[in-house]
């Protein structure tokens, strides 16, 4: 072998030797790695175990001291059973001793009563079974007066705390209910847009205001110092009539004899659509809906219907009013309520055509148009015509009586105005020939429209003094009254 193989030789052993070296280097230190995590290992599970040794010590410790808890509690609980029992024992011996009494004792009353029995008899002359009737009777009559008293001593109390309610309920209403009142003058005044139509509805040498007041039978007043004209008669159906063809005249601005016929005849027309409005109107003020259009339309002639100087129609939106407050404060039909209330007075639109009570002639013709019963009851019954039959009829008789009885809510004087006028427009209006009468100027002035066809001009004064002289028989009057008969004939014709 060369040099050079030996030494490749050499150099290959010691690369082994290296080899080994590092591979057991390696596997030692392997080895080392795994003893330290061996050892950690049992270190852990040392400690583990130790816990659970602890633990289980605690737990035992635990259920040592239960023991001893439920051993405490066994011992209360003996105790307890052992106290009720000898409770137990001790009642049933004053049980029995109470028995033992009671039965002395009734042996007692029982020789008491024999003994009394015979006295009773010995000394009255009475048996025993008569003495206990009389006993028994005197026994009776003593709970039937101590009944009699506590029941009048209930209605007292009952009775006081009702009046203390109704009037915190009145008054609550009232008091909510604090507005305006429902009275209705007798003029009517409408505004002038400028000086100069003053003139106008005067007309030449007064030919319009004359042929106005004729027509309308209102007193026309125009006052140069204001901007107004004031409408004056006791009706309030001439006075709206007369104020509507007035209004229409001056927006028109042509105001003649012809224009104004045309006016009045236009105004009177338009009736029953201010009727059906005003009625609408009501209805939405009082909060009431679903009305049939023949209720609306008649409730819309109330508009010119008074009482004692109230308007019926503000009166009937303000009974709904009240009616509905006071309804909600008792706890009843809030709805049923207001809606009775205003249609309790619906008759007074029929009572001048049709006989009968406006209670009555109201309520016949709701039931006709389908209202409800409670309604048409309601309305029947607000004068006590017939029996009111639920609480809200009630509440609709209190709603009309504080409605009327509010403080200048009604003038009697006006009532009396009104009646005395169409007294003495009917008195007239009797004479033959008279077509038509109108009590003007406060019933200072009579105006007497006659048919001209059958009285003439000759018989026009001796007419004029039978009305006079009957007005003087029939009637009572202050002052002076000055008739005015007027006969009036007009001829037309159409070139074709």
């Amino acid at each position: 072998m060369t040099e050079w193989g030996e030494a490749a030789f050499v150099v290959a052993l010691l690369v082994a030797c290296l080899v080994a070296l590092v591979l057991v280097l390696l596997a030692r230190r392997e080895a080392e790695a795994t003893r330290r995590q061996a050892l950690e290992d049992a270190a852990t599970v040392k400690a583990e175990a130790r816990a659970m040794l602890a633990d289980a010590q605690r737990r035992e410790e635990h259920v040592a001291q239960r023991e001893q808890d439920l051993a405490a509690e066994r011992r209360q609980v003996r105790e307890l059973v052992e106290q009720a029992e000898a409770r137990v024992q001790q009642s049933t011996l004053h049980a029995q001793q109470a028995e033992a009494d009671r039965r002395a004792a009734r042996e007692e009353l029982a020789a008491a009563r024999e003994e009394a029995a015979a006295l009773l008899q010995a000394t009255s002359g009475l048996s025993p079974a008569e003495a206990r009737a009389e006993q028994v009777r005197l026994v009776v009559e003593e709970a039937e007066r101590e009944a009699a008293a506590t029941v009048r001593r209930a209605e007292a109390r009952a009775r006081r705390q009702a009046d203390e309610r109704a009037r915190h309920i009145v008054a609550a209403a009232v008091q909510r209910m604090a507005g305006p009142t429902s009275t209705q003058s007798v003029v009517t005044v409408v505004p002038l847009p400028a000086e100069e139509m003053k003139g106008r509805i005067i007309g030449k040498e007064g030919r319009n205001i004359r042929t106005f007041e004729a027509l309308t039978g209102v007193n026309v007043l125009i006052d140069d110092s204001s901007d107004q004209v004031t409408l004056s008669s006791f009706d309030a159906e001439r006075r709206e009539v007369a104020a509507v063809a007035l209004e229409a005249l001056i927006a028109d601005g042509r105001i003649h004899p012809q224009r104004i016929e045309l006016a009045y005849a236009e105004a009177l027309a338009g009736a029953r659509d201010r009727a059906v409005a005003a009625g609408h109107e009501a209805a939405e003020r009082a909060g009431v809906v679903g009305l049939h259009p023949e209720v609306v339309e008649t409730l819309g002639r109330l508009r010119l219907r008074v009482s004692y100087g109230q308007n019926v129609l503000a009166h009937l939106v303000e009974s709904a009013q009240l009616a509905a407050l006071m309804a909600a404060e008792i706890g009843a039909d809030v709805a049923t309520a207001r809606r009775a209330a205003f249609l309790h007075d619906l008759g007074k639109a029929m009572t001048p055509e049709r006989p009968g009570t406006h209670a009555a002639l109201g309520a016949e013709m709701l039931r006709r148009l389908g209202e409800p019963d409670v309604v048409v009851n309601a309305v029947a019954a607000h004068h006590d015509e017939v029996p009111l039959e639920s609480v809200e009829a009630v509440l609709v008789q209190a709603a009309d009586a504080i409605s009327a009885s509010r403080p200048g809510a009604r003038r009697e004087e006006l009532d009396q105005f009104v009646e005395r006028m169409t007294s003495l427009e009917s008195l007239v209006a009797s004479h033959p020939g008279v077509r038509r009468a109108l009590a003007m100027a406060a019933g200072r002035e009579v105006r007497v429209v006659v048919e001209p066809d059958v009285v003439g001009d000759a018989a026009l004064p001796d007419l004029a003094n039978a009305i006079a002289r009957h007005i003087e028989t029939e009637l009572t009057y202050p002052g002076e009254i000055t008739v005015t008969v007027v006969r009036e004939l007009r001829a037309s014709a159409t070139a074709g």
